[in-house]
């Protein structure tokens, strides 16, 4: 299982959008893929959650927690391979051992831990929560997202992951990111 969430090796420049549900992650990764003419990775569990929810009206649970990680490594190491130069992740295995450690008392499963903290990326693009909340099947903690917010950046820090805090509205963050990814590009 170990070798399912690791990445495959690449040359690519990897940008993850990370931080709190309903903080524009998806918006923000389709409009960088757009402007980088490449592909962006989405949320593999949203799909998955969604069809559960839809099947049988339940939520996450610990169980999905592994197939999820797989799922979205796979979905990465797939996607990876038709990128032009730079890779935009709207989420990674990071991201997931935070819901998993919120939702579930502090539990996350050894391998999915193992590979969140090991698996690299170049940037983490850390969405802020200044943009309104959207309701749907799956979003479900609205009244905690200050509380998410400072969970995600606190990981970003403590596994001195390089990150940029994006706040504002859809084109100011567009911009900001853009700067911070060319500087990256220029390297």
């Amino acid at each position: 299982m170990e070798k399912k969430l690791r990445q495959d090796p690449s040359n690519l420049i990897k940008v993850v959008l990370f931080g709190p549900e309903s903080t524009g992650k998806t918006t923000l990764s389709r409009q960088l893929a757009e402007y980088y003419k490449t592909v962006w990775v989405p949320e593999f569990s949203r799909n998955y959650l969604q069809e559960k929810w839809d099947k049988e009206h339940k939520v996450c649970e610990i169980k999905d927690i592994v197939p999820i990680a797989i799922g979205q490594m796979k979905l990465e190491n797939t996607l990876a391979k038709t990128a032009n130069k730079i890779l935009i992740c709207d989420t990674d295995l990071l991201e997931t051992k935070v819901y998993s450690e919120a939702y579930y008392n502090g539990f996350v499963d050894e391998y999915v831990k193992n590979a969140a903290i090991e698996n690299q990326y170049d940037l983490y693009l850390l969405t802020y929560i200044d943009v309104p909340w959207e309701a749907d099947d799956l979003r479900d903690r609205p009244e905690q997202a200050e509380e998410m917010f400072l969970a995600f950046e606190n990981t970003l820090k403590k596994y001195q992951k390089p990150y940029v805090v994006m706040k504002g509205d859809k084109e100011t963050r567009l911009k900001n990111a853009i700067q911070v990814i060319d500087r990256l590009l220029k390297k």
